[in-house]
């Protein structure tokens, strides 16, 4: 998992976690304070600054707020995964750090600027951060992903295809269900769902525990959601607006595409994408002819590898020596916008988008003109992998 990918799930889990905490055991004490106060609110964040007896917050929405701790303000600190109070321990101000998130209740001022504090709960950051690895060696370890082929909501099941086998994810009341929104790429923003929502052409991930033979998986968490994989032309840039018309090669339409902060932009040096269109191209002739590759592995078998996230060892080819495309072009330097013109070919995968605004661009590379006349359906192969960015890395083993 790259740099990226991991800071933004471990911002995500923390906001999960606060919205936990916020939701079903502080329920109790905001009504005992709305009660005393008659204007008690809650602000969740992390701590910018402390200054004194005032704490600065970066809230998840909003501007910063001044946080004026009072000697009678109740300070507790409580590990992730706690869901009451009942395990927090008292601490100190001067125990709260840059870093740390915190849940403040008490009374806003009327600019909304400030807050004068009658609780503050702390989630260290040092604690944060070790559960966060936990849970992502977790997903490393019972993760799967693939695109769904049929969901039967009244069962409580869906099925995916992952890596060439059909898998059945089973789920429960318990199972913790989120859809990535149509407009954004990142995996905090991603909603409370349902199994209704998911439809067969989505992309699925999953952890939980396997059956032996890895044809079915009991689910405790799964993200879905509906993305755009695509091969196209560059038709204009607007710098100004950080979009771009393209020409998309296959329904012949033309899409707009928003390029935020969160997007991966690459350009292909000529020598990597010829190298990655003669790959492609031979991969292609093995599969037509039913082949088997030098390494005694039919052609089947490796584009079953070369279509799973990055996560294995090498380079740029998996044992068996299929070329693992997102890897290569990860190691690829980024590039911008201003990289981009009219004429040039893309491939893109973004958000679904919304019928009023652009698709959002998770990632997008430049320079694959050779790719796309060595194989047409090489957009498909090159990133099928539309967690790389918000979710955790599939696991190096398999169903």
């Amino acid at each position: 998992m790259n740099e990226v990918s991991k800071r933004i799930l471990m911002c995500a889990l923390g906001v999960a976690w606060f919205f936990v905490l916020s939701g079903a055991m502080l329920s109790r004490q905001s009504t005992q304070e709305s009660t005393a106060t008659g204007a008690a609110t809650r602000r969740i964040g992390a701590v910018k600054a402390v200054n004194g007896t005032v704490i600065t917050l970066s809230p998840d929405s909003g501007s910063d707020l001044n946080v004026t701790v009072q000697p009678a303000t109740r300070i507790v600190r409580i590990a992730p995964g706690e869901k009451d109070l009942k395990n927090a321990t008292p601490i100190q101000l001067q125990d709260v750090q840059v870093g740390d998130r915190v849940l403040v209740g008490g009374k806003v001022s009327d600019d909304k600027a400030s807050l004068v504090a009658s609780s503050v709960v702390v989630m260290k950051r040092s604690d944060l951060e070790a559960r966060h690895e936990q849970d992502l060696q977790d997903w490393q370890k019972r993760g799967m992903d693939g695109p769904v082929k049929t969901v039967d909501a009244p069962a409580g099941t869906l099925t995916i295809s992952a890596r060439g086998k059909d898998v059945v994810l089973h789920t429960s009341r318990n199972t913790v269900i989120r859809r990535y929104a149509p407009d954004s790429v990142k995996f905090d923003d991603a909603k409370a769902s349902t199994l209704e929502e998911i439809h067969p052409g989505d992309q699925v991930r999953a952890r939980g525990d396997r059956s032996a033979d890895g044809a079915a998986l009991t689910a405790d968490e799964i993200v879905s959601g509906t993305f755009r994989n695509f091969a196209g032309t560059v038709i204009s840039v607007d710098a100004s607006s950080s979009t771009l018309s393209v020409h998309d090669l296959l329904s012949k339409k033309t899409l707009l595409i928003k390029i935020t902060s969160d997007s991966q932009l690459r350009h292909l040096p000529p020598e990597i994408a010829q190298m990655m269109a003669k790959r492609l191209k031979g991969a292609t002739a093995a599969a037509m002819s039913g082949g088997s590759s030098p390494s005694g592995s039919t052609a089947s078998d490796q584009n079953d590898r070369s279509a799973s996230p990055p996560g294995g060892n090498g380079a740029g080819a998996r044992a068996g020596g299929a070329p693992d495309l997102q890897r290569l072009i990860n190691r690829v330097p980024a590039g911008s916008l201003a990289d981009l013109h009219k004429g040039d070919a893309v491939v893109i995968l973004s958000t679904e988008g919304t019928a009023s605004g652009p698709s959002t661009a998770i990632e997008l590379v430049s320079g694959v003109e050779p790719i796309l006349q060595a194989a047409p359906n090489a957009g498909q192969a090159m990133m099928l992998a539309p967690w790389s960015l918000g979710a955790p890395a599939a696991d190096s083993g398999g169903p």
